[in-house]
């Protein structure tokens, strides 16, 4: 059975809004809440608190938890924390979806990969109890640190949140789980493939590794609704994605050109408004009937969970709520 889980940013509410959003998924059937960790937005760690503290059965994750920004020794505390709280419901996704974010803070995105290994081999180490290793080549932390309370659970999964075919291949070795963007969704196959493939490298039986796929989703009644919703995220996320993912959807970076611009000069909604017809195609998008078609595709090419992100519905509450009712019962 696939497991389902919702991805929740500010795009589709404040932080009020976005723990009531998590109680109504609870409510839907979904198995798991992430909230994104990027620089300058709302903050996940207090989300993900609020959360464990209005449910008790889904488990809740903070996704993007890049050791570029911040010391997995902090990481590693926040989760123990939470895994304390939510009575052993807390996940993590250590990692970043994209390079392209964290050079405007001053720093080099091409250690991420090096240093996710190395993030999760410490986090994995300190919540067992153990000392954390010293060998590491990013983290070189003196003998004798671990952690200073026990968690509930010695193995809290952490999931990778990986880009690309070399650092989503390494990830299967060494990864609870993994967390790629489907953007757009006809790239689960290759991914598939890559984590699948690093499994088998580490000697690792490839089911063990969660593929957690994320994709964007709005649902709705009348599927032109649903696709002038999600242009805002399509505009802001869309030019961080590659030739070789914007080429199976037949597009390329030039044709976010326009979008790129507009963003900078004008903001999210300025960009929307070019976002074409043919950039839709990076989502999932529709009626129930349609996005049912669309995530079947996933699962049938090897992804074990569904992310459902995005700016799901006009009412996102409702959208949560219609995707319980009509969408997950069929692909369960």
């Amino acid at each position: 059975m696939v497991v389902t889980s919702i991805r929740l940013t500010q795009f589709v509410g404040g932080p009020a809004e976005l723990v009531g959003l998590a109680v109504t998924a609870e409510e839907a059937g979904f198995d798991q809440v992430w909230f994104a960790s990027d620089p300058f937005m709302l903050h996940t760690w207090a989300l993900c608190t609020a959360v464990a503290q209005r449910t008790s059965r889904i488990h809740v994750g903070a996704l993007g938890m890049n050791p570029g920004t911040v010391d997995p020794s902090e990481i590693a505390a926040y989760l123990g924390t939470l895994d304390l709280l939510s009575g052993g419901r807390a996940l993590a996704g250590i990692g970043a979806h994209t390079d392209g974010m964290i050079p405007k803070l001053g720093l080099d995105g091409t250690a991420i990969p090096g240093r996710t290994a190395e993030a999760v081999r410490l986090i994995r180490a300190l919540i067992a109890g153990e000392e954390a290793p010293t060998d590491g080549e990013h983290f070189r932390w003196e003998p004798g640190c671990t952690l200073g309370f026990t968690p509930p659970r010695r193995r809290i999964p952490l999931y990778v949140t990986a880009y690309g075919e070399d650092f989503l291949t390494a990830a299967g070795g060494y990864g609870d789980g993994v967390l790629p963007i489907l953007f757009p969704p006809e790239t689960a196959p290759e991914v598939v493939g890559w984590v699948h493939a690093g499994a088998a490298a580490a000697g690792r039986d490839p089911s063990e590794v969660d593929i957690a796929g994320c994709v964007w989703v709005s649902v709705a009644d009348d599927p032109t609704v649903a696709g002038d919703l999600i242009r805002p995220t399509i505009a802001f996320f869309g030019p961080y994605l590659s030739d070789r993912e914007l080429a199976v959807v037949g597009l390329g970076s030039a044709d976010f050109a326009p979008v790129t611009a507009a963003m900078r000069a004008d903001g999210v909604e300025a960009a929307a408004e070019l976002v074409t017809d043919d950039m839709l195609r990076l989502a999932v998008v529709g009626t129930p009937a349609e996005v049912v078609a669309r995530l079947r595709r996933l699962v049938a090419a090897g992804v074990t969970q569904l992310s459902i992100g995005g700016p799901l519905g006009p009412d996102p509450g409702a959208a949560i709520r219609l995707l319980g009712e009509q969408v997950l019962p069929v692909l369960g």
